[in-house]
């Protein structure tokens, strides 16, 4: 059973989806930390309403990033962490930490990467008129939102919504895809080999692609 960290800034929704999933062995894998770097973020009271342990490294405290870098590796590298998950984590992270860490930190970002890394997606998609928005789950690399890409889901634009159903509808999508995600990464049925996202049961390379009706 592989040992998971879950690093959240906010809601933590997702945390909490994969928290889920473990209950129910849908992930072969257990959260040992929950790190936030916001001390007051509600992802917090999640995780105490499953009982896993967490710290909060918060960010502002420290004179660099990379001495908050270093305070968030003495965590993972004490608990001898597996799997490291960025879900809702708005700290952008060093080359340090990434390239230790790289083929076992995957992120959660709310577009169809390559479109609209960074912030403010949502809002992209709407103001654009894109006829499809979705999520991705990529391997966490040094450069923003770059890194190789493991999943994606997808969902139809409805033109005359607003921001916040379009952001529901793709939460949904999160809270299915992710822990599915996770637990293939924790079965050792997706891992990363010279920089290219393998897929064990079926021998092949390149990312998933999934369409939901939500």
């Amino acid at each position: 059973m592989k040992k998971i960290a879950v690093l959240i800034s906010g809601s933590g929704s997702n945390l909490e989806a994969i928290a889920k999933a473990c209950e129910k062995n849908e992930i072969n894998g257990e959260i040992k930390c929950v790190i936030s770097n916001v001390p007051n973020a509600f992802g917090l009271e999640r995780a105490k309403k499953y009982n896993l342990r967490s710290i909060v490294i918060d960010h502002s405290l420290f004179d660099s990033r990379i001495e908050f870098e270093k305070e968030i590796d003495k965590y993972l590298s004490l608990l001898k962490i597996d799997v490291i998950v960025l879900a809702g984590f708005m700290r952008i992270l060093g080359k340090d930490i990434t390239n230790k860490y790289f083929g076992k930190m995957i992120n959660l970002h709310p577009s169809l990467l390559p479109l609209y890394p960074g912030l403010n997606t949502h809002l992209n998609v709407l103001q654009n008129k894109d006829k499809s928005h979705g999520i991705s789950i990529h391997y966490v690399s040094a450069e923003l939102d770059a890194g190789p890409i493991i999943a994606q889901g997808s969902i139809k634009v409805n033109s005359n919504q607003s921001i916040s159903v379009l952001e529901n509808r793709i939460h949904e999508v999160e809270h299915i895809l992710l822990p599915e995600i996770v637990n293939e990464i924790c079965n050792e049925n997706i891992y990363l080999k010279d920089n290219i996202v393998i897929f064990k049961n079926n021998e092949r390379s390149g990312h998933i692609l999934k369409h939901y009706d939500v």
